[in-house]
């Protein structure tokens, strides 16, 4: 929107909404904040069931909560070994404890007033929330210099129709993928800052701190700093933003390092911040340096010294680390019989239809809104600059769903601020625009409201077409389904809290149990496990997955190497699938069928409900081999 058009609505506006409208312009930033409160208010209602029973859905959730509490008793800064994994030498953990900080902060403040167990589970469910004030500062203020001084109340509210990327700042969703999205949109609203020093500092200094809590959005930072490089090629001026950026990313990664980077990190790895990393951004922040203080006049000449530049860090990279062009550093059987499982190690191609369309509506929105947008900004050549780095953003970060499911929730943050504007330019309609113009935009906000409820509204669109059609898709017969329906009973019982505390009747022990049930029982109970799904701990894991995909003979043996007192097996369990699947004929399939070695003797506990689970104590000193059939 042009400075005449802004000038035009306003002077259309009623008196009352002008003077709103220059108030909210004004205290964006503080009405923002007081959206915030009303966003973690309403969240804190809405799951106080989840946070009373501790409800960590996810592995990093509950491994989080580990390392924090045991951090706060005594546990090493830089030592983030987790040794109720594959005790005694523990498991290698790869994270940084910065994202460990605000979560021990609230853990310790509320310690003053209640208990630690229901301090423990407050600050897990508000920690989650808190990355979500400043994605919705950065929103906003995307929102402001793309739609004009109130174009941020849209932006700042959008992540509400964000299902994906809303569900990282729920409540108990204390892993580091919140904060890390945050950064990104931050760093991007650094890239097209009109105050170019400013925007080069947060976007340098944002990165450096993503780069600190995990390399999961790396990609993104690349492209943000290949945008800023590009726009130093062809705009005079622009190295006063490359210059800050450089200096800021650089100077950030190798303090960060300094005072995040565990023992296990020192070490030359390519999946946390490390030497390597601290010498590439280095490396790349020097030369990004000396291109902003050289004189060069055009732009074929400053095109030719910014390739040799790039290429000369990529060949620094590539010669002393090629290992770490591929995201994962495992064998190929691990790949294979572990990672390729993964759901959201998979591209959208081969996710099911319920999933993709209510993740793709909004990038699609994004898509029109960029297309409207660069046709409106078409004529003003800063913001037709700073519209073309937003779409870049979003194109590529929804390129990357083609492959891994993992970008879905950075490809629905990076469509919001064109959908944002769109919804922004068709609500300046309705208030200003002629009989004919008004029905138009009522009909595009038709249409973007529907974006926004397309995640609810779909099962009912399903099944909709299934009545009117009269066809039942695969997923839908009552044998998948009831299929279906017991493993997600399964993943949900097994993991709730009053099942696995009946465990802690128990002297601690370790407890050899499936991958994903791993981190959950560390959480809730005083015992130990074998593995969590975490790649640098990929022989612990190739033993389970050898344990239960083969015969029950060298079961012991496996279970004896990791001093495993106990098997823990949950009927249905996702994971466990996957072994009856592969390996029918394996330990785990003949588990589940009812026929159980004689080594293994059931565990009774003293419980007033029914456990979901098996538990058995493995006897090492019985004969080996014979088997006995027990019906469960």
């Amino acid at each position: 929107m042009t400075l005449h058009s802004r000038q035009t609505l306003r002077a259309r506006l009623p008196h009352w909404l002008r003077t709103t409208g220059a108030y909210t312009a004004r205290h964006w930033v503080w009405l923002t904040f007081l959206l915030w409160i009303a966003i973690v208010a309403a969240n804190l209602v809405d799951r106080w069931q989840a946070i009373h029973w501790l409800v960590l859905g996810d592995t990093d959730d509950n491994i989080r909560y580990v390392q924090v509490k045991d951090w706060l008793a005594g546990q090493g800064w830089f030592d983030l070994r987790q040794y109720r994994l594959d005790p005694p030498g523990g498991a290698n953990i790869h994270w940084s404890r910065l994202v460990d900080l605000p979560i021990a902060g609230l853990m310790l403040f509320f310690r003053a007033f209640v208990g630690q167990g229901l301090a423990d589970r407050l600050a897990c469910g508000i920690a989650p929330l808190i990355p979500l004030f400043p994605l919705m500062l950065s929103l906003g203020f995307i929102g402001r210099r793309l739609a004009g001084p109130n174009g941020w109340f849209l932006a700042a509210l959008a992540p509400l129709a964000t299902q994906m990327a809303l569900g990282m700042y729920a409540p108990m969703r204390i892993d580091h993928h919140g904060w890390q999205l945050a950064l990104a949109l931050a760093m991007l609203a650094g890239v097209i800052d009109e105050k170019r020093v400013r925007g080069g500092i947060v976007a340098g200094l944002t990165s450096a701190l993503s780069i600190a809590i995990g390399m999961e959005m790396i990609v993104y930072l690349a492209a943000g700093g290949a945008l800023i490089a590009l726009r130093w090629v062809f705009r005079p001026g622009a190295e006063k933003r490359m210059l800050p950026y450089a200096l800021s990313l650089a100077g950030g990664t190798s303090v960060l390092y300094l005072l995040f980077a565990s023992y296990a990190n020192r070490a030359m790895v390519c999946d946390a911040i490390s030497p390597i990393w601290v010498a590439v951004f280095g490396t790349a922040g020097a030369g990004m340096t000396i291109l902003s203080l050289l004189p060069l006049r055009t732009w074929p000449v400053r095109m030719a010294a910014g390739a040799v530049v790039g290429g000369a860090v990529a060949a620094f990279l590539y010669l002393n680390w090629p290992q770490c062009l591929s995201p994962y550093q495992i064998s190929p059987e691990l790949q294979r019989l572990w990672l390729a499982n993964i759901r959201e190690a998979k591209p959208i191609t081969a996710q099911a239809q319920s999933l993709v369309v209510p993740l793709l509506a909004v990038p699609v929105a994004g898509v029109i809104g960029l297309l409207w947008a660069l046709w409106d900004a078409r004529r003003d050549g800063e913001r037709l600059w700073a519209w073309a780095t937003v779409g870049l953003m979003m194109l590529f970060s929804t390129a990357l769903l083609f492959w891994q499911l993992r970008a879905g929730p950075a490809a629905q943050l990076m469509a919001i601020p064109p959908a944002a504007w769109a919804a922004h330019k068709l609500v300046a309609m309705l208030m200003t625009g002629t009989r004919r113009t008004r029905i138009v935009a009522g009909a595009g906000a038709a249409v973007l409201a529907a974006v926004a409820f397309v995640y609810p509204l779909y099962p009912q669109a399903l099944t909709l077409y299934q009545r009117v059609t009269g066809t039942v898709p695969k997923a839908w017969r009552p044998s998948a389904k009831a299929r279906t329906d017991a493993i997600n009973k399964a993943n949900a019982r097994c993991r709730t809290l009053p099942a696995l505390e009946v465990l802690d009747q128990l002297p601690p022990a370790t407890i050899f149990t499936m991958v994903d049930m791993g981190p959950r029982l560390i959480a809730t109970t005083h015992h130990s496990a074998l593995a969590g799904p975490y790649h640098r701990n990929g022989s612990t894991i190739l033993d389970i997955h050898h344990a239960f995909d083969g015969p029950a003979s060298g079961f012991r043996a496996i279970a004896a190497k990791h001093h495993a007192t106990y098997l823990l097996l949950c009927p249905n369990f996702p994971e466990g699938t996957i072994y009856q699947s592969r390996s029918p004929q394996g330990f785990y399939a003949g588990l589940m069928r009812g026929t159980v070695p004689g080594w293994l003797k059931p565990v009774t506990l003293r419980t007033g409900m029914t456990l979901p689970y098996r538990l058995y104590r493995i006897d090492y000193s019985a004969a080996g081999g014979k088997k006995v059939a027990q019906q469960r």
